[in-house]
């Protein structure tokens, strides 16, 4: 099985890895692509006679500073492993700090996150802190989504870890997706049955849910198998598609 799950803006920074090594990381196949774009975000983000360009490029504000000197030192900085590395309300859920070691190696063997800049690691590889965001676009490259296609979406589909649960969020999904992944939804139902999309709480229960795929001795092999695993670990989840969950929070 192999969980995607999104990247966050906020990473952990610091850690005691060495160097990034890209031809370390999972997916070896996208490694071109990543050293093309870390290459072009250290430049942008390199050039002092214009930082107001390298801002409005990773969407920052005058405040932020301090992530342009993060990525002015992506070759040099420590790395943390991926799933260390990233933080937020999602990752807070996952719970990663509270895995037993039997839990830790089954999420360094299922997860994997996606990156605009890594196009997606695995849970172990060891990633410096950075900042570049799915909607961004670096100075003569256009979009990401173009850079990605089609190496990311050959990648996955290359990995032959049984099924994919994808968990990513709409942007970084699109910059390679997986056709016949599983699928989570999170909705809130009021108590007039009603039922609404609401952010805080996707982020939360696909971290919960995550958690779960991970903790399981079970192999879930459809969406079905998904909905029971959820069901066990005490959430509320129904099979809303043959390849679709539905997390239903009040």
């Amino acid at each position: 099985m192999l969980i995607l799950l999104p990247p966050s803006e906020t990473k952990a920074g610091g850690g005691e890895g060495a160097a990034l090594d890209l031809g370390a990381l999972t997916f070896p196949s996208l490694t071109p692509t990543r050293e093309r774009l870390l290459e072009a975000l250290i430049a942008v983000c390199s050039d002092g006679s214009d930082p107001a360009a390298a801002r409005a490029a990773l969407g920052l504000s005058e405040g932020q500073a301090d992530e342009l000197e993060r990525n002015r030192a992506l070759r040099t900085a420590a790395t943390r492993p991926a799933i260390e590395q990233y933080t937020g309300v999602l990752y807070e859920a996952l719970d990663v700090p509270g895995m037993t070691k039997a839990q830790r190696a089954k999420a360094d063997a299922r997860l994997a996150v996606g990156s605009a800049l890594f196009g997606v690691v695995g849970a172990a590889d060891p990633i410096p802190a950075y900042r570049l965001s799915a909607g961004s676009k670096l100075p003569g490259l256009g979009t990401l989504a173009a850079q990605w296609k089609p190496g990311l979406a050959d990648a996955l589909a290359a990995a032959d870890r049984g099924l994919v649960v994808d968990l990513r969020s709409g942007g970084y999904a699109a910059l390679g997706r997986v056709p016949e992944a599983v699928t989570a939804t999170v909705v809130t139902e009021k108590p007039d049955g009603s039922r609404a999309v609401v952010s805080h709480f996707n982020k939360h229960h696909k971290g919960l849910l995550a958690h779960a795929l991970v903790a399981t001795r079970a192999e879930p092999g459809d969406a079905r198998a998904v909905v029971k695993v959820a069901e066990k670990a005490g959430l509320r989840a129904e099979l809303s598609a043959p390849t679709e969950v539905t997390i239903v929070t009040t």
